[in-house]
């Protein structure tokens, strides 16, 4: 139960912290609408999601002014079409991409993800054909996003997938280099991916979920800083340990708003309630950043020694809270760095406090990845494919969901700036190392073996 100053610190977080529940996401099965004719399973899907999505905004609105509490983004995530579209050939399952993106706009939500592809053990036909139609399907949508399961603790790394993804990152980031590679910034390459993922662009509904599900995706770094910042005031010398449990205690308030907001959503489509996803998801502004709760916690920038410590203490401080808060948790659950997403963490890059290396050894603590990375366009698809892999090795040694969003922007080079515009933000772009020889490494195919169990350290 909770007391009247309980109560009144969620109202001040809710008008001055920037509280929001970041996304509610229409997780929709569409294992029941294929058909081995093209028009007949695009005819299935949008009868389908239509028909499921089509008071989804309207709702997540009407809750939302009851409560008070803003609903960023409305979304739809789906079965990944590898599978529910496995009979097609690439240019049809452009057809599929196109036809995603228009339901979208349709049901005006702001993106809709699946256009997906289990592949860490291997490459079946729909797979094969999904990722051919990566690059143009991207290009020519506007709210469809794209995921690859490269990778897992049980199958190990499919290095023949991590390569053809290099490939298709920078045939994606040439088709649209007039918005500085804008299409490669809705595709994920992931290991471990969960199958209930509220946040694009990585969401997309597993085999294992309901029909029709929804769940939600809670926010909140401005809140844990203002929170940390009022704890440190009251008590300049408050140790980390005291400090987690600042961040526990907030992590669990932000929950309650979230899950209340999701049931109530759910309850309103007449649909079930999914999971709670506990990410510290920033945007481009000023007081809603991650970056600006290490500076809270006393570093002077992201990226200087100690910030893989101090992420990790955050990370799990986050989980716990939220765990506590919610029955049933989900996603990826923790905290996100995304460069060009987060105002902080890319002045952090810009000033040179945060370089690739250093944001993949921050990668082994928290909860995505290399996200919304910057590079340079000249990049090398061996370069490329070797950052996917180092990243996916973290995940599949760590047993964590790891993944990339790495976008070659065409024409420019290190230092230079990359605008994605809106959520999306902005980046300096950050210098890669590349060796002047061929990467054979990653071109020797093959499957990089699961790691073994036991024999841990």
């Amino acid at each position: 139960m909770y007391n009247d100053q309980e109560l009144f610190s969620t109202l001040h977080m809710l008008r001055n912290e920037n509280l929001d529940v970041r996304t509610v996401t229409l997780g929709v099965n569409l294992i029941d609408c294929v058909s081995h004719d093209l028009e007949v399973f695009k005819s299935n899907i949008r009868k389908k999601i239509t028909g499921l999505a089509k008071n989804l905004v309207e709702t997540c609105n009407q809750v939302g002014e009851k409560y008070g509490v803003q609903v960023v983004n409305k979304r739809i995530s789906v079965s990944p079409i590898a599978v529910a579209a496995a009979p097609f050939s690439p240019g049809q399952m452009v057809e599929v991409a196109k036809t995603l993106d228009s339901i979208a706009q349709d049901v005006n939500v702001d993106f809709i993800g699946g256009f997906s592809a289990l592949v860490e053990k291997g490459i079946a036909n729909g797979d094969d054909s999904l990722i051919r139609a990566i690059p143009q399907a991207l290009a020519e949508t506007q709210r469809m996003c794209s995921s690859v399961n490269v990778a897992s603790t049980r199958a190990g790394i499919n290095m023949d997938a991590v390569l053809r993804m290099a490939k298709a990152i920078k045939e994606a980031a040439a088709l649209t280099a007039d918005a500085d590679g804008l299409a490669c910034a809705k595709l994920c390459v992931f290991c471990n991916i969960p199958q209930d993922v509220p946040f694009m662009a990585g969401a997309y509904l597993g085999i294992g979920e309901a029909d029709a599900v929804v769940s939600v995706g809670v926010s909140g770094p401005g809140v844990v800083k203002a929170a940390i910042d009022r704890a440190v005031q009251a008590e300049p010398d408050m140790g980390l340990g005291r400090i987690a449990e600042v961040i526990k205690l907030t992590a669990c308030k932000v929950t309650r708003v979230g899950e209340l907001i999701g049931r109530e959503v759910a309850k309103t489509l007449g649909l079930p309630f999914g999971v709670v996803d506990l990410s510290l998801a920033p945007t481009p502004t000023v007081g809603d950043s991650v970056g600006e709760i290490f500076e809270s916690l006393g570093l002077l920038k992201m990226g200087l020694p100690g910030s893989t410590a101090a992420l990790a203490m955050l990370n799990d401080a986050v989980k716990k809270g939220g765990a506590f808060a919610s029955s049933h948790v989900g996603g990826l659950s923790g905290a996100f760095i995304p460069v060009s997403e987060d105002l902080n963490i890319a002045q952090a890059a810009a000033e040179g406090h945060l370089n690739l290396e250093k944001l993949e050894a921050m990668t082994s603590v928290c909860s995505v990845g290399l996200d919304m990375v910057a590079i340079p366009g000249n990049v090398s698809v061996e370069t490329l494919a070797g950052i996917i892999a180092d990243e996916m090795a973290i995940g599949m040694i760590n047993s964590k969901t790891t993944a990339t969003r790495l976008i070659p922007v065409p024409g420019k080079k290190a230092g230079d700036l990359a605008e994605f515009g809106g959520l999306l933000g902005h980046a300096e772009i950050i210098e890669v190392k590349q060796a002047a020889a061929d990467n054979l490494f990653v071109r020797r195919a093959g499957r990089i073996p699961a790691p073994i169990h036991s024999l841990k350290n």
